[in-house]
């Protein structure tokens, strides 16, 4: 059994969900479970959907923009206008606006989790009856019905032992399997999201629950490059990379694979590929044990608009234990990503994420107790495997407000 996960961009238009069927023939029609996103931005039209539901407390009028959107491409996908397919999609949408119009929950994160789905439920039917249609026979599946979580809405919890449970119990091993990525079902059978990363995530339950030969993410690029294409020039190829080290260049903020979906992976010892859906045929990156990363070169990555908040004490004494737990505490609380630390016997600088907009009562917070700077707007860029050629390239040309150095690991924070 293997397990494929095609991300929105793969699905995003007629072609793509056609390039499906390419990739399906090209590598084998055996058994599988096939993971699928939401197509192209659906996510983000339906968190409209939903920021206008809650403001205009009705069904709001850019749910049909979305609807319009699947229509279309089914227009391009079905000559036959009287395709079971049309009616399904009706039925989902139906659905929809069934829930939004009796809905009486205000909580935002049970709402999202109700209606965004749909983005899935709604791609992985079209493609599904697309691949049957053109004779590859699959089963489709609603994800709710295998993966149980908690109710934590927009974050959920697998319950792993129910999970495994259901999935080895329920699921065809011999047939191949469409289904959603993203999401799974509380206890009270209400929808629930997984989290940033979630489809890949999806991908990654299944696999571990069916001791799956093998995990591959289909991509919009040539496999896991050694750095952002829209930020640095001429991006390299990583051919392997250890569970490890993706995992710390996850950590240092590469949008190569989320820590959680490797880690049911790494348990196993299940390898992860991670492949371009234009040319299925090549090697792309594998992630799995090993070589820590090959070839050995230096992983760029750059987070942007990050804020850097320097302490010190207000009577020039040590920043201790007691200081920096509190100065932590208050993180937590304003929900700010720590992303670099930095401190000395007297001073503390700290780089974080302001995702959440909670700076200013954060500073408050803060000045009642510390001696308080602050730059906001700066760029934190990471160096995995560094060398000479590669600090002095990355520092040219920059306004070095903080530099940070481990055994192979260089961090600078600059002026944007």
């Amino acid at each position: 059994m293997k397990v494929f996960k095609f991300g929105g961009a793969s699905v995003k238009d007629a072609a793509g969900v056609k390039n499906v069927q390419n990739v399906l023939e090209k590598t084998g029609n055996g058994p599988k479970v096939i993971v699928i996103s939401a197509m192209g931005k659906t996510t983000n039209a339906l968190e409209i959907v939903i920021k206008d539901y809650l403001f205009e407390k009705k069904v709001p009028k850019s749910l049909k923009t979305v609807e319009d959107d699947h229509f279309q491409i089914i227009n391009e996908l079905f000559l036959d206008t009287n395709a079971p397919i049309f009616n399904k999609i009706k039925n989902l949408f139906t659905e929809l606006r069934n829930f939004l119009q009796h809905n009486k929950s205000e909580q935002y994160d049970f709402v999202y989790d109700q209606v965004i789905c749909y983005g899935e439920l709604v791609s992985t039917t079209i493609v599904s009856d697309y691949l049957n249609s053109q004779n590859i026979h699959n089963n489709w599946l609603d994800a709710r019905d295998f993966i149980k979580t908690d109710s934590v809405y927009r974050d959920a919890g697998v319950n792993w032992e129910e999970t495994q449970e259901i999935i080895q119990e329920k699921l065809d091993i011999k047939r191949v399997n469409i289904t959603q990525g993203f999401i799974g079902s509380d206890s009270n059978n209400f929808t629930t999201t997984l989290g940033r990363e979630g489809s890949d995530y999806s991908a990654a339950i299944f696999a571990y629950c069916l001791n799956a030969e093998n995990v591959t993410i289909w991509k919009d690029v040539p496999g896991v490059l050694n750095a952002d294409p829209r930020e640095f020039k001429n991006p390299e190829l990583l051919q392997h990379i250890s569970y490890e080290e993706a995992i710390e260049l996850a950590f240092y903020g590469a949008s190569v694979i989320h820590p959680k979906t490797l880690q049911p992976l790494q348990q196993k010892e299940i390898p992860l590929y991670v492949k371009p859906f234009l040319k299925p045929e090549s090697e792309g990156t594998k992630v799995g044990k090993g070589q820590l990363i090959f070839p050995e070169i230096p992983c760029f990555i750059v987070k942007k608009d990050l804020v850097l908040i320097s302490l010190s004490t207000l009577d020039f004494s040590f920043m201790v234990e007691e200081n920096i737990s509190e100065v932590f505490r208050l993180f937590h609380q304003y929900q700010m990503k720590v992303d670099l630390i930095q401190n000395s016997a007297i001073s503390f600088s700290v780089c974080v994420d302001n995702k959440f907009n909670q700076l200013e009562k954060l500073l408050q917070h803060l000045k009642a107790r510390f001696k308080v700077s602050f730059v906001p707007g700066v760029s934190l860029y990471t160096i995995r495997h560094f060398n000479e050629e590669a600090k002095k390239s990355l520092e040219k040309d920059k306004e070095i407000l903080l530099k940070q150095l481990t055994h192979n690991t260089l961090q600078i924070v600059t002026r944007n």
